[in-house]
């Protein structure tokens, strides 16, 4: 009966970590695929840069820790990508005035530009990943990545 248990727990682990593999490459793979085409385009910023400037076109005047949760990057991270969006004028601190010890991450103009003119690119570069899926299979991706995420809440 032991063996048993340990068998299914061995089995089980591994079916997990195939799924957790798979989860990883792929995502490595579609990263690395836009990151390519961004270089081919000649934007000059990083997928995760994009990632910053998308958000805040969507939600200007964040500050680092709200950027930090709808984006999914540690402080740290977050940090290092700021500083390089602030050496290409594309965001920039702003003091906070309810507090000093915090920033407000706003778009420059020159950000906002460049977001727009990047964000129709970008678009079509995303949607490549998914161009032989049918509209079920992109409903039940959706479905299942967000129940493992939520689970993981």
């Amino acid at each position: 009966m032991i063996i048993f248990v340990i068998l299914t727990i061995i089995m089980t682990t591994e079916i997990f970590n195939t799924y957790s593999y798979l989860l990883d490459r792929t995502n490595r793979k579609v990263k690395h695929y836009a990151q390519t085409k961004f270089k081919e385009e000649n934007f000059d910023i990083t997928v995760d840069q994009w990632l910053i400037l998308k958000n805040l076109s969507i939600d200007n005047d964040q500050n680092q820790s709200q950027l930090a949760e709808v984006t999914g990057k540690d402080h740290p991270t977050l940090t290092r990508i700021l500083d390089l969006l602030c050496k290409k004028n594309l965001v920039e601190r702003r003091a906070c005035t309810a507090d000093r010890r915090s920033f407000i991450i706003h778009l420059t103009e020159f950000g906002i530009q460049k977001q727009i003119e990047w964000a129709p690119k970008v678009s079509e570069i995303r949607t490549k990943a998914w161009e032989n899926l049918s509209e079920k299979d992109y409903d039940d991706l959706k479905r299942i990545l967000n129940t493992i995420y939520q689970s993981l809440s």
